[in-house]
C-alpha cells in the first residue's frame, strides 16, 4: 500500500463515520484553539507593553538628585558638566520639570488650561526642559525646531508644542512663529513635535515645552530633582547608569549611619522594566500555553481511545491483508496516517477557532487591538497536533500489526 492508498483510505473512514470522527476532534479543537487564544493574547499584551516603551523612548537613565539645601541649580550645572564629558556614552541630559501651577493657554479665541478636569484628555501640561528635551524623551520634530542652548540661557520666551495640543490651536495651520499666551505672557512657537498617539497616554501630545530656566517666575523656583539622561545603546545604558550613581554618591556623602546630610539621589532606567515585563510575559506565554496543552493531552488520550475501537472493529480487515502478504509497516502506517490525519483536521479547526477568539480577545482585552495569531504560532499549533496524532496512535498501530491472521480471521 503507497501513501497516496493511505490517505484515501484515512479520509474515508473519517467520512463513514462523521459523528464519532468529529467528537473525536473536539479535544484537539478545544486544545489548539486555546493554546492559538492564550499564547496571541499573551504576545498582543506584551507588544502593547513594548509599543509603550518604545514611544516613550529606549536607553533613558532616570536621574533624582534633590538637595536639601535648595541649591539646585548648582547641582544641574555640575549634572550637565559631567554628562557632557561622556560623550560616547550619552547622548543629551534635561531637567524634567512639570509645572502644577494653574496655567491658562491663548491663541486668538481659543483658550485651553492646565486644569480641564471636566476632558482629562485635553488637559495640558507645561513641561520646562533644556535643548535636549526632545532627544531625551523620544519626541519627534515634526516643524520648526528645538529649544537651543541661547533660548535656555536667556530665558527666551519660545515654547514648543505637542502634536495634540498644535492640532487643538492651530489646526492644520503651520504655528512655527506664531505667538501664543500663557498666563497672559506671550511665546513664540519655535518648533512642534509629531504626535505620539500612545494608547491611554494623550498628555503626552498635550505638552508645551518652555525653558526650564523658566522655573523661577512659573514654578516659583522649586528645587529641580528630577532629570533624564539619554545614553547612546542598552550597552551604553549600564556603564553610564554606573558612573552615574558614583556620581550621585559624590554629591551626597553618606554618614556613618548610611545617610546623607546634604540630599538624596537615585539612578534607574526603563529598559531594565521594558526586560523584565518582557520576561514575565514569555513566562506568562509558557504557563498558560502550558495549562491549555493539557486539552490536547486529553484530546491525544481520546484520539488513542477511538483508535483501539476501530482497530477492534476492523480485524478481520486486518486479518485478511496480513493473509494477503500485508507487511506489519505497512498495518502501523495505515493505522498512523488515520490517527495523524485526525489530529490535522481537528488541528485545522482549532486553529480556526483561535484566529476568531483571537479577533475578539483582542478587542475586549486589548481595547480594540486588531490582534492575529503570529504565522509561528499557527504552524506550531499544526505540528503538535499532527505528532500528537502520530504518537497517541503509535500504540494502537502496533497492536494491530501485531494480530495474527489466524485469529484475525476468526473475528467477528
Amino acid at each position: 500500500m503507497n501513501l497516496f492508498q493511505a490517505f484515501k483510505m484515512a479520509f474515508k473512514s473519517i467520512a463513514c463515520k462523521k459523528t464519532r470522527s468529529f467528537l473525536t476532534m473536539l479535544g484537539i479543537i478545544i486544545g489548539v484553539g486555546s493554546v492559538v487564544i492564550m499564547v496571541s493574547v499573551v504576545q498582543g499584551q506584551n507588544q502593547k507593553n513594548m509599543e509603550y516603551y518604545e514611544k516613550m523612548g529606549s536607553n533613558k537613565i532616570n536621574v533624582s538628585a534633590y538637595s536639601y539645601y535648595g541649591n539646585g541649580d548648582d547641582i544641574s550645572q555640575k549634572l550637565y558638566a559631567y554628562c557632557q564629558s561622556m560623550p560616547d556614552l550619552v547622548l543629551g541630559i534635561t531637567p524634567n520639570i512639570q509645572v502644577w501651577n494653574d496655567m491658562t493657554i491663548q491663541y486668538g479665541a481659543k483658550t485651553l488650561s492646565t486644569q480641564n478636569y471636566d476632558n482629562w484628555e485635553d488637559m495640558i501640561q507645561v513641561v520646562l526642559g533644556s535643548d535636549q528635551y526632545g532627544v531625551c524623551n523620544n519626541y519627534e520634530l515634526a516643524g520648526g525646531r528645538e529649544l537651543s542652548y541661547l533660548d535656555i540661557q536667556n530665558t527666551n520666551n519660545v515654547c514648543i508644542l505637542g502634536g495634540r495640543i498644535k492640532e487643538n490651536l492651530f489646526n492644520f495651520v503651520d504655528p512655527v512663529g506664531q505667538n501664543i499666551t500663557i498666563n497672559g505672557q506671550p511665546f513664540q512657537v519655535v518648533g512642534w513635535y509629531e504626535r505620539k498617539d500612545l494608547e491611554g497616554w494623550p498628555e503626552l501630545d498635550n505638552i508645551i515645552l518652555l525653558p526650564y530656566t523658566f522655573n523661577r517666575s512659573m514654578n516659583n523656583n522649586q528645587p529641580i530633582s528630577d532629570y533624564v539622561v539619554k545614553a547612546r545603546s542598552a550597552s551604553a545604558t549600564v556603564e553610564a547608569m554606573t558612573r552615574l550613581s558614583a556620581f550621585i554618591d559624590g554629591l551626597f556623602p553618606k554618614n556613618a549611619e548610611g545617610y546623607s546630610d546634604y540630599g538624596s539621589g537615585g539612578v534607574s532606567s526603563d529598559n531594565a522594566s521594558a526586560e523584565s515585563i518582557q520576561q514575565q510575559s514569555n513566562m506568562q506565554a509558557m504557563v498558560l500555553g502550558g495549562i491549555a496543552a493539557i486539552s490536547l493531552l486529553v484530546g491525544g488520550i481520546g484520539i488513542m481511545n477511538i483508535m483501539l475501537v476501530t482497530v477492534t472493529e476492523r480485524t478481520r480487515e486486518i486479518g485478511i491483508r496480513k493473509a494477503i502478504g500485508a507487511e506489519r509497516r505497512s498495518i502501523i502506517a495505515q493505522f498512523l496516517i488515520e490517527a495523524a490525519v485526525i489530529c490535522g483536521i481537528g488541528g485545522v479547526l482549532g486553529i480556526g477557532l483561535g484566529y476568531v477568539g483571537t479577533l475578539i480577545a483582542g478587542k475586549f482585552l486589548l481595547n480594540g487591538m486588531q490582534l492575529l495569531p503570529s504565522p509561528m504560532i499557527t504552524l506550531g499549533a499544526f505540528l503538535f497536533s499532527v505528532v500528537l496524532g502520530v504518537i497517541f496512535g503509535m500504540y494502537p498501530a502496533i497492536k494491530a500489526s501485531g494480530l495474527q491472521p489466524v485469529e484475525a480471521l476468526r473475528a467477528e
